[in-house]
């Protein structure tokens, strides 16, 4: 019967033994990957699902405007403190809007 330390050094070397075939294979692998890809023309985009870039909104011009503070505010997103503050005290928020 082996010892522990000859079983441990036998599975040692298998680890090693093992992630040398894993290296291979993955080598091959990726050549395939690549020599198909070259040959129907396939680019990351592509492997990607055509995913489009998300358009930039860019700046809006401001919808609301507080001449008292020069505060605006675009009508997009959660209304800002200076408009909560001033609809809590009973001012509508079309009196706000830029004409």
């Amino acid at each position: 019967m082996a010892t522990y330390k000859e079983l441990k050094a036998q599975a040692e070397a298998l680890m090693q033994q093992a992630e040398a075939a894993r290296r291979a294979e993955i080598a091959s692998v990726v050549a395939e990957i690549q020599a198909r890809m070259k040959e129907y023309g396939i680019t990351l985009d592509d492997l990607r699902g055509g995913a489009k870039k998300a358009k930039s909104r860019g700046t809006v011009a401001a919808k609301y405007y507080n001449p008292a503070t020069g505060d605006s505010w675009s009508g997009r997103g959660r209304v800002p403190r200076w408009l909560a503050a001033e609809m809590e005290k009973g001012r509508a928020k079309e009196s706000f809007l830029v004409k």
